[in-house]
């Protein structure tokens, strides 16, 4: 299985690649950024005046379910066909989210390329070969999940404030408080405060446990409600 880069990388980093035209098929820059509406700012606008050498735009607000009520849910197939965002700036596999506060227009095109292996169903080990090689043009493993109901505990990546229900939503028509049962985890208590990378495995082991999450058993993780 090919090697997996890390989640997050310093800025130095992809300055040093950028110099060294390390940018292309095995390293792609992706400007996701997105605001909320009371910000008035255009991300669009803004990567056009001045963005990282060889970065490419995705725009979450096209490349989403447009008929569901919810912001920025999976787009259909068709209507990431039409967007035809990946083919046109050739991105054939995406390992990780972005250096983010709100990871969802990477996570987005993640889930799409989850969704197409999925949608395959291959039947035997030499057609689950093949559409892994089809789907990812990429070495991964040969053991694929088997799921199954369970139990799980709700993470919930969210300022204390706005968790307990005294602090506004900066989003409109957004009630504040939590999922009932959920665990207040903020992303930023993920980070290392002086490298701004994420912090070694152990200590994020550390930081489930203190937080009662049990690590043995599956659990789901929001950075968000919907409105209501």
């Amino acid at each position: 299985m090919a090697a997996q880069a890390r989640a997050l990388v310093a800025a130095r980093w992809l300055a040093d690649a950028v110099k060294s035209n390390r940018v292309g098929p095995n390293l792609r820059i992706l400007d996701a950024s997105w605001y909320l509406p009371k910000m008035k700012r255009n991300p669009r606008a803004e990567f056009e005046k001045a963005h990282i050498p060889e970065a490419s735009f995705f725009d979450i607000d096209e490349c989403c379910d447009k008929s569901s009520k919810f912001d920025h849910m999976l787009p259909r197939e068709g209507e990431f066909a039409h967007y035809s965002w990946l083919n046109d700036h050739g991105v054939g596999v995406l390992h990780w989210p972005a250096n983010s506060p709100d990871l969802n227009p990477i996570e987005n095109l993640w889930g799409i390329v989850k969704r197409n292996m999925r949608n395959k169903r291959p039947k035997n080990a030499d057609e689950l070969k093949a559409t892994v090689k089809e789907t990812w043009g990429h070495p991964v493993t040969e053991q694929y999940s088997k799921p199954v109901c369970a139990e799980f505990r709700a993470s919930f990546n969210k300022a204390n404030g706005r968790f307990r229900g005294v602090e506004p939503e900066p989003r409109e028509n957004t009630e504040p408080g939590h999922i009932p049962g959920s665990i207040n985890m903020p992303f930023p208590s993920f980070l290392d405060s002086t490298s701004g990378l994420e912090r070694p495995v152990e200590e994020l082991k550390k930081l489930f446990q203190q937080a009662g999450v049990d690590m043995q058993k599956p659990f789901w993780v929001t950075c968000g409600k919907p409105p209501r």
